[in-house]
């Protein structure tokens, strides 16, 4: 296998294009055939998910990727529910139309174990341009099988923080503390809400155990609650997992946003962006939009850890990587792609068209290290610490038998976790009582437990 990368020349100009599915033109370079594994002329296929870095990746592609490779970039992009569905469903039938897909942390190790991703071991032996030294190590430890080999590549990580628009704190006189307790956030949120016309946070509601879930069991966490102890048995209807949801579902009902049960991550974002909420607890990418040329809020935001109880540090840690399906019948193509989208070259051409704060950026030492990115992106020590204070195999008060922050390193977490979200938007709703929804909740939790006892 001989693999060629060709550094891509870095410009920057055009206008930035939000879409869900684009097609990248071909440069013409070489006479590959699509059935063939060749690179020069090939066509491949990505799905991924439809975050702002995302949707910058399809133009630069198309502007640079293309151009220099020949290699053809067909982009299909989804809300996070959608995709991940889609990619479960494509992956497991090992059908061969995606190439790629943005996995994470979450879905690398057991796609890996079940042959649905195909090894990169003998690409990154081969490819010394990519510095893979330089990815940090949290993000990159979650990219095995059972078998040590190496199968997905970050595209950007991240932890969680607490956004807060500055000014909004300045006229009302309120401070955020570099590092929040949960009840300091709540009464300041509390004193917004009754003072100005702003929702006083935004929190996720929308079911989805990648959407809903994702803070929420950061809260579960850092109160000392766990859904399994290390016997497997469940503790959705333990005193401090119930005080968890009770706490979350209560703040969101009294102070956050309308319709709450059905606003995920981009909701929270426009109403961030758009002046609607003035606390925002969610992923550290947030910051690349949130700071943005084109954000009406750029400049007025204040950044602090994620909220804590009885933890130090309660931020999640997460990885929007890349997946080659074992069934592609273009898995070099597939490479170049994937290795140039991860490349301090990509992150460098990104910044160049657009500036440091868009730049995908949690997966390279190099990138926090960098002074014009410490300078364009306000909230890069907010995030560094955020991420680099993460333990996925210790984010509570007790010992447990899985590992994640947010969500429970088992395959049976997909279906689980979304249908223990729909129980607890129902709560977020007012249609049933968070007691009545964890009762709900621990029963599935306990049927999943009974397996790996």
């Amino acid at each position: 296998m001989k693999v060629t990368r060709r550094r891509i020349a870095l410009a920057s100009s055009g206008v930035a294009v939000a879409m869900f599915t684009a097609a990248c033109g071909s440069g013409g370079f070489g006479a590959g055939t699509d059935d063939s594994n060749s690179t020069d002329g090939a066509t491949i296929d990505v799905i991924a998910v439809n975050l702002p870095a995302q949707e910058d990746l399809v133009e630069m592609t198309a502007e640079h990727f293309t151009p220099e490779t020949g290699i053809t970039v067909n982009f299909t992009l989804l809300p996070e529910n959608d995709v991940r569905a889609k990619i479960t469903q494509e992956f497991s039938s090992q059908a061969g139309v995606y190439d790629v897909a943005s996995l994470s942390n979450y879905e690398i190790p057991f796609y890996a174990d079940n042959g649905w991703v195909a090894p990169i071991d003998d690409y990154l032996a081969e490819d010394t341009d990519f510095d893979l030294d330089d990815m940090l190590p949290s993000m990159m430890d979650s990219m095995t099988g059972s078998d040590g080999r190496t199968y997905g590549m970050p595209f950007e990580g991240q932890s969680s923080f607490t956004m807060y628009r500055q000014s909004v704190f300045d006229d009302l006189g309120l401070t955020m503390p570099d590092n929040p307790t949960w009840d300091e956030v709540a009464e300041l949120a509390a004193t917004i809400d009754e003072q100005t016309d702003m929702d006083g946070i935004c929190l996720r509601g929308l079911p989805g155990w990648g959407q809903q879930l994702a803070p929420l069991n950061t809260v579960i966490n850092t109160f000392g609650g766990t859904w399994f102890d290390e016997n497997w048995d469940a503790q959705l209807t333990s005193p401090e997992t119930v005080e968890a949801v009770e706490f979350y579902v209560e703040l969101i009902q009294e102070h956050g946003e309308p319709g709450a049960a059905q606003a995920g991550y981009a909701e929270c974002l426009n109403r961030f962006l758009q002046g609607d909420s003035a606390i925002w607890v969610d992923a550290t990418n947030s910051g690349g939009p949130v700071e943005a040329e084109s954000s009406p809020i750029a400049g007025d935001v204040g950044y602090a850890q994620s909220p804590v109880k009885l933890t130090d540090a309660s931020g999640w840690l997460w990885t929007w990587s890349w997946g080659i399906q074992a069934a592609s019948e273009k898995q070099d193509a597939a490479w170049e792609f994937v290795s140039w989208a991860s490349s301090q070259e990509y992150e460098q051409l990104v910044a160049e068209k657009y500036d440091w704060s868009r730049v995908p950026y949690g997966k390279r030492q190099s990138t926090f290290d960098n002074p014009e990115f410490q300078e364009g992106a306000p909230f890069y020590a907010a995030a560094m610490e955020a991420i680099l204070a993460a333990d996925p195999n210790d984010p509570g008060v007790q010992p447990r038998p899985y590992t994640g922050v947010q969500f429970v390193g088992i395959p049976e977490f997909i279906s689980l976790g979304t249908s223990v979200s729909e129980e607890i938007a129902a709560a977020i709703a007012g249609n049933v009582t968070v007691r009545d929804a964890l009762e709900s909740a621990q029963i599935a939790a306990q049927e999943v437990g009974d397996k790996y006892k």
